[in-house]
């Protein structure tokens, strides 16, 4: 019989470990050689994100108990309260660094999204991820709680997020929208909770292109109507300016108007984009394909641990929520490699079930051999 390292010991070498090396290198410099290292603070919240763990002492009591295979982690001793301080202590940004490196390398090997065009695509959104004042009292929200949120860009070549921030609830999405760097040509979609005007024009300027909904207040004056194809759904194609005060004031571009009747929902829709020459169903398929975002923050809230906090600090929650995504991003990376037909809801079920045992990763996903099964009892005829 084959020997085997366990399974998570297997997933910790699908981590490029010279860049997290040299990543650790980058943010904490010379540290005490009894401190905690930033590959043991890994190893212990990754242990949280796959077996769901939800305290510091769950963590610390699940390790202690696979003493054993401390060697093959590449850990060292896991206690909750040196792990507590590294959390407080140690900068999120490693991790969020960290994410980076995990998704470039996921890009290699990702599906690529189902339209024609060859233009990568993200979605834009925010969720928020609700917390007790009491506990989190700078992250007061409203007066009837405390919040924090997390901000993704969610690339289609393999559903996966791009791009990540945690902050405090009451930053606005459109805030940390505009500190994400995107390609040229890229095409991005969003809801009407980026409808602003002045950025979307600055979008246009970088070269990317972007599908969104248009507010019911907007302003503005027809330029030119197409002839539309209505037995598909579409109800106009216009071009448009805007013709607010402000509006004139920014030198706003003229945008394409989508009218689009969706009978599956029996709802109307009407899109604005900057894109002129693709066709108007296309738009409203883009804009459909948004509904991606919203599916992975319930992936990851129902699958890994960023509900709850084991720690009371920003940086802590931080420090939580990026280890999470970068756990994703492992996991979409062996699926994409090894190409795992299962889906990634249920291969975390099943490495959850079998993190600890002596077994090939790979074999853990394929269904077991056809055998037909003899019974030794005999048979009475």
């Amino acid at each position: 019989m084959a020997h085997h390292n366990t399974v998570f010991s297997q997933i910790l070498k699908l981590i490029p470990r010279h860049q997290f090396s040299t990543l650790a290198k980058k943010h904490d410099g010379s540290r005490r050689s009894d401190a905690m290292s930033r590959w043991t603070q890994f190893v212990a919240m990754a242990t949280a994100q796959l077996t769901g763990r939800s305290s510091l002492r769950d963590i610390e009591s699940t390790l202690a108990s696979q003493k054993h295979l401390k060697y093959h982690l590449g850990s060292g001793d896991i206690r909750r309260t040196t792990l507590s301080r590294a959390n407080q202590t140690l900068s999120s940004g490693f991790f969020e660094e960290l994410f980076g490196t995990l998704y470039a390398r996921c890009q290699t090997t990702s599906q690529t999204h189902k339209f024609r065009f060859k233009n990568k695509l993200f979605s834009l959104d925010a969720s928020l991820l609700d917390v007790s004042m009491k506990v989190f009292p700078q992250a007061e929200y409203n007066k009837m709680k405390g919040a924090y949120k997390l901000h993704v860009g969610l690339d289609h070549d393999g559903l996966i997020p791009a791009f990540a921030a945690v902050t405090l609830g009451k930053v606005g999405d459109q805030t940390q929208a505009k500190l994400m760097d995107f390609p040229e040509g890229s095409v991005l979609v969003f809801d009407k909770g980026y409808a602003d005007y002045t950025w979307h024009n600055q979008l246009t300027s970088k070269g990317i292109f972007w599908v969104t909904r248009i507010r019911g207040n907007a302003m503005y004056r027809v330029l030119k109507r197409k002839v539309v194809d209505k037995s598909q759904g579409v109800t106009s194609d216009q071009v448009i300016e805007y013709t607010s005060n402000r509006s004139k004031k920014n030198n706003l571009r003229p945008v394409r108007r989508i009218g689009f009747y969706d009978a599956q929902t029996n709802k109307h829709y009407v899109f604005i984009t900057n894109h002129f020459d693709w066709s108007a169903k296309t738009i409203a398929a883009i804009y459909k394909q948004r509904w991606q975002v919203e599916l992975f923050f319930k992936w990851v809230k129902q699958n890994l641990k960023i509900k709850a906090f084991i720690g009371t600090t920003d940086n802590a929650v931080m420090t939580q929520v990026m280890v999470a995504l970068c756990v994703y991003l492992i996991l979409a990376y062996l699926k994409f490699q090894a190409r795992i037909g299962q889906s990634l809801q249920q291969m975390s079920r099943l490495i959850h079930l079998n993190l600890f045992a002596r077994r090939d990763l790979i074999e853990l996903f394929k269904p077991p051999p056809d055998r037909e099964i003899i019974s030794p009892q005999l048979v009475l005829l």
